[in-house]
């Protein structure tokens, strides 16, 4: 874990507390959640973080599909959510 990745954790935190209770469904904040939580404690990119990753993102597109979140605001999301685990190795 480095600075980085809890750094990313935080922002996750500061956006559910911003804008979970009104933007969000319970549901929705848990997988956010449950996603943050799987990357940071990951120490490298397996199939837990991959799914974790894939799941945020599917999410983040239902809420610009159904008009509740931006474009951007989505894509910061996914951003974070990606920034708070294992850097992928450099081939």
């Amino acid at each position: 874990m480095n600075s980085d990745r809890t750094q990313a954790y935080g922002r996750i935190v500061k956006t559910l507390e911003d804008l979970g209770p009104a933007k969000l469904l319970d549901t929705e904040q848990v997988r956010i959640r449950d996603a943050a939580d799987t990357l940071i404690f990951a120490s490298d990119a397996d199939r837990d973080v991959l799914a974790a990753v894939e799941d945020v993102h599917t999410l983040a597109g239902h809420l610009v599909e159904s008009g509740r979140w931006t474009e951007e605001r989505a894509a910061q999301l996914v951003d974070d959510v990606g920034a708070c685990g294992p850097l992928a190795p450099v081939a």
